[in-house]
C-alpha cells in the first residue's frame, strides 16, 4: 500500500534518527538485520517516537471505519491464525512484505525492501512464503490476506502483473518464479482466508504507513 507519511523514525539502523523521505530511511535499514522503523505524518511525531520505545508504536495506525452490519455477517476473525501483508512506496516502487501472528502481531518474517516492484507482487510472495514455511513446520493454521488479487494468483498458480522485468526488479521476479515453482510442486492444508478490513480494521500484518 502506498505510503502517505512524510517522516520516518529509525530506532535500529545504520544511523538511527528521523528522516524526511522513504528513500533516506531505506538507506538506513537496507541490509541491516533487525531494523526497526516506522513512518509518521509529522516531524514532531517522528521525533517524539524516536525518544520513546519502538514497541510502543508498533501497530499504532489509523483504524479503518468499522462496518457493524458486515461484522454481524462475517463474525470475528480466527485469532489462532497467521496474517500477511505487503507495503509499496509508489506503483511501482519500493516493496516489502511480512507475516505475523494474528492474535499478538508478533512478526514471523519480514522480507525486503525490493526495488521497482508492486504491492500485488508483495502480497502474493507473502502468501507463498508463509505457505512454504508452514508446511515445513507442520503448521496448518489459517492464513489471512486482505488481497483478493494475491489470493487468486495463489489459487490459480499464475501471476498476472503488468509490471515488466528489468534490472531493478530482477530479485522480485526471481522470487515470483520460485514461488510459482513451489505452488506447482507442493500442496498445502492451510485455509487462505480473506481479511475483512471493513469489519475488523486493518490486517494485523499491516505496516502502518497510511
Amino acid at each position: 500500500m502506498a505510503t502517505k507519511n512524510k517522516f520516518y523514525t529509525v530506532w535500529d539502523g545504520h544511523t538511527p534518527g528521523v528522516y524526511s523521505s522513504w528513500k533516506d530511511c531505506q538507506i538506513q535499514i537496507k541490509n541491516y538485520l533487525g531494523a526497526k522503523y516506522k513512518g509518521f505524518p509529522t516531524k514532531e511525531a517522528a521525533t517524539e517516537a524516536l525518544n520513546g520505545n519502538y514497541w510502543e508504536h508498533v501497530g499504532k495506525q489509523k483504524k479503518a471505519a468499522i462496518n457493524k452490519e458486515l461484522l454481524k455477517k462475517v463474525g470475528a476473525p480466527i485469532m489462532n491464525s497467521i496474517s500477511v501483508d505487503a507495503a509499496c512506496s509508489g506503483n511501482p516502487g519500493t516493496m516489502e512484505y511480512r507475516g505475523v501472528l494474528t492474535h499478538n502481531k508478533k512478526e514471523i518474517f519480514k522480507m525486503g525492501p525490493y526495488q521497482h516492484s508492486t504491492n500485488n507482487i508483495g502480497e502474493f510472495l507473502a502468501l507463498v512464503h508463509i505457505l512454504a514455511l508452514a508446511k515445513r513446520k507442520g503448521d496448518k493454521r489459517p492464513i489471512y490476506s486482505d488481497s483478493r488479487t494475491a489470493m487468486s494468483w495463489v489459487r490459480n498458480k499464475k501471476v498476472k502483473t503488468t509490471l515488466k522485468p528489468n534490472a531493478r526488479n530482477q530479485d522480485s521476479f526471481e522470487l515470483v518464479e520460485r514461488a510459482l515453482a513451489w505452488l506447482q510442486t507442493n500442496s498445502y492444508e492451510n485455509p487462505i482466508l480473506k481479511w475483512e478490513t471493513k469489519a475488523w480494521g486493518e490486517i494485523p500484518a499491516d505496516f502502518g504507513r497510511k
